[in-house]
């Protein structure tokens, strides 16, 4: 070992406890010694096959109750259904403030295997990611979740409130035996000020970190139908009641057609920040995306180029599916399409069905309400919110220069049944840089998560519950 001048060695050990310790400097913590162990949860999650549907959620809840108990930590199962367990594990705190919730969902999306280049519920490691179905989503929180939990205990950290952690299942579009299922018949176990769950992300590039950001709101998911009809007949004699196309001009519309645009506190201020980072060009699109004279020309150019943008402006209606007919040589009785409507929380939903018939302008083409997937409308979470604060005071310690960005999700996450109840619920997520965006994320096809991505994501979730529940 090389050895230093004695007036150096301080500056030397110093940087290197820099390089090594970071958080609360209260509890410092050797990120080189928790990323190996954070890496080892992940990937043990990852290997469990938790495909929603069926499921199968309980494999995953085991494993993370076996890890909390062997560390003291008390843990409790509820499950509707005894293969879709969900976890609740406390940490208890002084009772000077309300509880903490720090919840993940332990069920993915399906995948399609032979659209993948490596098994998907292998855990592969390489080119410094890992790969798997839910390394994005949303087993990278899962890990991050567990690893807080478990450093909060070994720590002893003093907590002016409880910390809970709830691993959920269903997230995937069977809340009944997840979050709605807590929230009717288990309440008291997960009841709180402030959540921390998926739905936001911290975007770098050229390998600078420009934001991380935090959602406060998410649209609110419809589906309708719409179902044209009219005679069946042979398909060599054209019916002008055709159902095929009458049901694609309807759908053909939606192409031309989307509700008006609307801001809300969130999207105002979130373009308001997002214009003090941007280059020039960009600046005077999220400067003016409020200014009626230039709004055709904005959005014009973020449906063409920046779709997330676009959505995050207004209700979205999107044909997803359309099905109809069953010989070549018939035509059919009956066609019928989906649409996947993300309305703003405040949309007005009557009145949007009623201007959806309007466009379609059909009266041989029923628009139906299915309300399946519904998820309650309620207000975004607030942004001068204690929890809020120290999410900010995060982003300043571990990204200096970047900026904060509430934001308001256009898919959906669970954090709305809890923001109903008056919980003020805001989503974090991972690091991923621009030039990767679409590639491997969540949902996708080889869906996969750098190493270095997953230890910053544990230690912001470290840094933001010691910001927040650590007595003073």
């Amino acid at each position: 070992m090389a050895t230093f001048p004695s007036r150096q060695a301080p500056v030397l050990v110093f940087l290197l406890a820099g390089a090594l310790w970071a958080g609360d400097e209260r509890y410092p913590i050797h990120w080189a010694k928790v990323s190996a162990e954070t890496v080892e949860h992940y990937t043990n999650l990852l290997r469990f096959d938790t495909s929603n549907p069926p499921g199968n959620e309980t494999k995953a809840a085991n494993y993370l109750k076996a890890v909390l108990e062997r560390e003291g930590i008390a843990v409790q199962l509820h499950s509707l259904d005894p293969d879709r367990a969900n976890l609740v594990a406390r940490i208890k705190g002084n009772g000077a403030k309300k509880p903490l919730l720090l919840m993940a969902h332990t069920d993915v999306i399906g995948v399609l295997r032979e659209k993948w280049s490596v098994d998907p519920f292998a855990a592969i490691r390489k080119d410094g990611y890992i790969y798997g179905r839910g390394a994005q989503d949303d087993k990278d929180n899962l890990a991050a979740c567990l690893m807080t939990m478990l450093l909060l205990k070994r720590n002893r950290v003093k907590l002016d409130r409880d910390v809970i952690f709830l691993a959920e299942a269903g997230e995937e579009g069977t809340s009944r035996v997840g979050i709605d299922f807590m929230v009717e018949h288990h309440w008291n176990d997960i009841e709180a000020e402030f959540a921390l769950s998926e739905g936001g992300y911290v975007s770098s590039r050229g390998g600078k970190v420009r934001f991380v950001e935090i959602t406060t709101t998410e649209k609110v998911p419809r589906a309708l139908r719409l179902v044209a009809r009219g005679l069946a007949g042979h398909g060599s004699r054209p019916r002008p009641d055709n159902p095929i196309v009458r049901l694609a001009a309807a759908v053909a519309k939606f192409g031309a057609w989307q509700p008006p645009a609307r801001l809300n506190e969130t999207t105002r201020m979130y373009f308001q920040r997002l214009a003090a980072i941007s280059q020039p060009e960009e600046a005077y699109r999220y400067n003016h995306v409020g200014d009626k004279s230039k709004q055709a020309e904005i959005e014009k150019y973020f449906k063409e180029h920046e779709l997330g943008h676009y959505s995050m402006m207004r209700t979205s209606v999107t044909p997803t599916i359309i099905k109809g007919g069953f010989r070549l040589n018939v035509i059919p009785a009956e066609a019928e399409a989906s649409l996947d409507v993300r309305a703003l929380p405040d949309e007005n939903f009557e009145k949007l069905l009623g201007e959806i018939r309007r466009v379609i302008a059909d009266p041989t083409v029923d628009v139906i309400d299915s309300r399946a997937g519904r998820r309650p409308a309620c207000p975004p979470s607030r942004l001068d919110s204690e929890m809020f604060r120290a999410l900010e005071r995060v982003q300043r310690k571990m990204y200096s220069g970047a900026i904060t960005l509430p934001s308001m999700l256009t898919g959906a996450t669970d954090l709305s049944a809890l923001r109903v109840r008056g919980v003020q619920a805001y989503g974090f997520g991972p690091l991923v840089d621009e030039a990767e965006s679409g590639l491997g994320g969540a949902h996708a096809d080889d869906e996969r998560l750098a190493v270095s991505s997953l230890e910053k994501l544990a230690e912001f979730l470290w840094r933001a519950v010691i910001e927040v529940a650590a007595a003073k």
